[in-house]
């Protein structure tokens, strides 16, 4: 089954890929890597915004961390020409959470992107992951990923 379907079955549209709102890009292929600038946590209904460990719960937290995954996705398929099956692997994701200085669940937050790579992508959104813990993190979000992935 193409990755579009996975995700069709899955119930996730992809957004359109957000253009960067300073001066970089949203994306740098070099050989076979693509190197996805850090996607903040948003959905259709805006920003989703919140401090781990004061406004938001873990559950809250990787629920944005998902959205965070899905739109990587869409940056990747921006940046494949619109062919998601190009993609070989996701190869490593670093995950900002913001969050309180005694909070220490931050790989729980950053499982709500892993655990949906894997069941969208199977073996191929395996991955390795940093998850780190930020004081702060643009406009307020939640969550912010960046992410490294093999394509052809």
């Amino acid at each position: 089954m193409s990755i579009e379907g996975r995700l069709q079955a899955l119930g996730v549209t992809l957004p359109e890929a957000p253009a960067p709102a300073a001066n970089y890009v949203p994306y740098v292929r070099v050989g076979d890597l693509l190197h996805v600038s850090g996607q903040i946590s948003n959905d259709e209904n805006g920003l989703i915004v919140g401090k781990l460990g004061e406004t938001m719960d873990v559950a809250a937290g990787a629920a944005a961390a998902r959205r965070c995954a899905i739109n990587l996705l869409a940056q990747l398929r921006a940046a494949l020409d619109g062919d998601l099956d190009r993609l070989v692997r996701v190869v490593k994701l670093t995950g900002f959470v913001n969050s309180t200085a005694d909070f220490t669940d931050q790989p729980k937050v950053i499982n709500g992107a892993s655990d949906f790579l894997v069941e969208a992508l199977g073996d191929a959104g395996r991955h390795a992951r940093s998850a780190v813990s930020a004081a702060s993190l643009p406009l307020g979000v939640a969550v912010e990923i960046e992410g490294i992935f093999q394509v052809r």
